[in-house]
């Protein structure tokens, strides 16, 4: 296969994955994770496109919106919106869909391709920055980063981060100009029950041992919430030998890692390793 020499593989004997398609799907899905929405993905779409793909970047319930309308009149459905409202959204259009496609995930979406690929939704999928699955435990400065997110000992409905916040979690490889433009711009507020149900229902649990299409792990060096060895020890946990799992890193980047100065080529990166496969 050829893949950039930083991309470790897990699966041993690799053999091409006999439910990916013998075409490649020219179909692209990208998923935003929480705390911004699918503006983040709007640079993605048109450049992917540029390469032939159909680019699909809808927005998870809740979501839907410029970021600075959705921060000053948040929808009333937010507070209830979880993640199953996340998977069913996802899965509803993906089911009308000519083919199945490749699933690319961010953050909390980073999670939710891995459950897609669980229920055999998809052609392929790319985690980045990605959240866990319930049976994989993060480490404690996961959980101190996005406590806030979780919404205990509080009367509010909803979670917004202050620039503080987006500045130490998200943008903390960016100048403080870039850092102000970049909550300006895709800050949102964020509902509780979509952390809580990563984290306690037991929907989230992936089956490692079960076979699955190919999935490539992407971390940024700097993330503060997921931080590489997260991103790792996910990755290491999938364990049918006859399936594809890869891993890349790429030092200097945040959990912003898709919006950072330089993300073409973590695009390219993606295609070039799917279309390889």
């Amino acid at each position: 296969m050829l893949l950039p020499t930083s991309i470790s593989s897990y699966a041993q004997n690799i053999q091409k994955d006999s439910t990916m398609e013998t075409k490649k799907s020219k179909t692209i899905i990208l998923i935003h994770g929480n705390f911004v929405n699918n503006e983040t993905w709007k640079d993605w779409k048109t450049y992917l496109e540029e390469k032939g793909y159909n680019v699909y970047t809808p927005a998870n319930p809740g979501h839907k919106g410029k970021p600075a309308d959705l921060r000053k009149n948040p929808p009333s459905t937010l507070p209830r919106t979880d993640f199953k409202d996340v998977i069913n959204n996802i899965s509803n259009l993906i089911d009308s869909l000519p083919e199945k496609p490749l699933v690319i995930g961010h953050s909390m979406a980073g999670m939710a391709v891995l459950k897609l690929t669980a229920l055999n939704k998809v052609a392929a999928a790319v985690s980045i920055d990605g959240a866990p699955p319930k049976n994989v435990t993060p480490p404690l400065s996961t959980i101190k980063m996005v406590w806030g997110g979780f919404g205990f000992f509080t009367s509010k409905k909803y979670y917004m981060g202050t620039e503080k916040w987006y500045n130490k979690a998200f943008f903390n490889t960016l100048s403080r100009k870039e850092q102000k433009k970049m909550f300006e711009h895709y800050a949102v507020p964020e509902s509780f029950k979509v952390s809580r149900q990563l984290v306690f229902d037991k929907y989230t649990k992936i089956d490692f041992k079960k076979p699955h299409t190919p999935i490539l792990f992407i971390g940024g060096k700097s993330d503060h919430i997921f931080p590489p060895k997260l991103t790792k020890k996910i990755a290491r946990k999938y364990k049918d030998k006859n399936s594809h799992v890869d891993v890349k890193i790429y030092h200097g980047k945040s959990h912003f890692i898709c919006g950072q100065t330089g993300w073409e080529q973590i695009a390219d990166d993606i295609i070039n390793w799917y279309e390889n496969l």
